[in-house]
């Protein structure tokens, strides 16, 4: 049987918006916070949703962040039009990177983001298509 779903917002998140990036992870946090979300788990979904909202703005010309808690699971779904990954195998190693120069001027493209959210969900799924883009399905147990 599926949780019962007891709170879910759905965030735009546009490509190349720098000066806005990271402000659907930051509203996010808040969130947590005011419901009284235990910190550890609170830290755990700050950075998948925050590595998963830089990709997108890094690489994808939009997308979107589905937001969703359950009884027992912090559920985000990034889902981006984009280039797709090639070599999903590859991005998934610490260190692989396809920033650009710029991107890497301004401190992204360390090539940790996906390593990064792997590490801190406990459920993990990654699909994508080149030319069509990116689904992020992230699952964050807290109870």
């Amino acid at each position: 049987m599926e949780d019962e779903v007891l709170y879910s917002q759905t965030f735009k998140i546009i490509g190349r918006d720098f000066a806005n990036a990271g402000a659907v992870s930051v509203s996010i946090k808040r969130f947590l916070k005011e419901i009284q979300i235990k910190p550890e788990i609170i830290y755990r979904v700050s950075i998948c949703c925050y590595e998963a909202e830089m990709n997108v703005v890094m690489y994808a010309m939009i997308g979107t962040l589905d937001f969703t808690i359950t009884q027992d699971q912090i559920i985000i779904i990034v889902e981006d039009e984009g280039p797709g990954i090639e070599d999903i195998e590859k991005a998934m190693q610490e260190g692989y990177s396809t920033a650009t120069p710029a991107m890497r001027e301004m401190g992204f493209g360390a090539g940790l983001g996906l390593p990064n959210i792997k590490k801190n969900a406990d459920e993990f799924n990654i699909q994508s298509e080149v030319a069509k883009g990116t689904k992020l399905t992230i699952k964050i147990n807290y109870n």
